[in-house]
């Protein structure tokens, strides 16, 4: 799938800089801290604590990916950030803005800036950001109904080409429909419709459908040593409620547990037998949808 990346979802990764602060659950067990600060000591990670920017050779990479995608007549999918966090409160302002120019130097690729700091964007926002760069989509990380319904509010009120959720790690259920519309449910939306102008239009309700607030929702579960497990029905759950919206939906990995045999408590006993051994299917099946971009798609009205 990835070029320089071994995550399933784009073709590369980028850091502009390195270090971040836990904020919230899916915090707790940070893979960036594991490695950038516990094992290779390159960053402390916390509040008070500096970012590290990267090198002038790993910031030129990009313009390298850009030259190629234009080549090959391709759009590539780079993740941003993946040591950090492009919306942290202590990054200097001049390194957000030497990223967004890095942006809009490279029209060939979408940038997929994703943040558990929702609540930053929009006062971190390039002056020229209008209604949205065409090569950024925006995601927030809902590892739970809490932050869900914290998050993608205010995610929705940003203006932006595409929006996007990253499930991962999922620690609990998510009941996404009445959250600002995030998802909206087809059969909804056609017997609201037929109940008369009050509500939605037929036109409306297919409008709706058509542009969700969010366009794309990754899932997946937990490695390392202290991982915690995530019950299949939250994983199967989401894909339903993703399938009835016509969403896209991308089951990344179970993470280091799987589903063993059905108890006689009506419950899954899990197995932890490590990333590297679980299954991708969920169901049986691969679920690795992305969204199909097409003019204004994903566009605020």
């Amino acid at each position: 799938m990835g070029f320089n990346s071994n995550i399933e979802w784009c073709d590369h990764t980028f850091n502009p800089w390195i270090g971040c602060t836990k904020i919230s659950p899916a915090c707790d067990n940070c893979y960036a801290e594991a490695m950038m600060d516990k094992r290779f000591k390159r960053v402390s990670w916390g509040a008070k604590q500096p970012r590290k920017r990267t090198s002038k050779r790993s910031w030129r990479e990009p313009l390298k990916w850009d030259r190629a995608a234009a080549e090959n007549g391709l759009r590539y999918r780079v993740f941003c950030a993946s040591l950090a966090d492009v919306f942290d409160n202590s990054v200097p302002a001049d390194w957000q803005e030497d990223l967004w120019q890095l942006i809009r130097e490279t029209p060939n690729l979408d940038w997929l800036l994703l943040t558990k700091r929702p609540q930053n964007i929009a006062k971190m926002l390039p002056d020229d950001w209008g209604h949205g760069y065409a090569n950024v989509w925006l995601g927030t990380t809902v590892e739970n109904q809490k932050e869900a319904e914290r998050r993608i509010p205010v995610l929705c009120e940003i203006p932006c080409r595409l929006r996007f959720l990253s499930c991962e790690p999922l620690l609990s259920t998510l009941n996404l429909e009445p959250i600002g519309n995030a998802l909206f449910d087809r059969s909804k939306a056609i017997r609201e419709a037929m109940r008369g102008p009050a509500l939605l239009s037929k036109d409306q309700a297919d409008a709706e459908i058509a542009h969700p607030q969010i366009h794309w929702v990754i899932a997946g579960g937990e490695s390392g040593q202290d991982s915690r497990s995530s019950h299949p029905s939250w994983f199967t759950s989401l894909r339903d409620q993703c399938r009835a919206a016509q969403v896209p939906f991308f089951f990344k990995q179970w993470g280091d547990w799987v589903p063993g045999e059905f108890t006689d408590h009506g419950e899954w006993a899990m197995n932890k037998v490590g990333k590297h051994r679980a299954s991708k299917l969920l169901d049986g099946c691969l679920h690795q949808e992305f969204p199909v971009l097409e003019q204004g798609y994903g566009a605020t009205q």
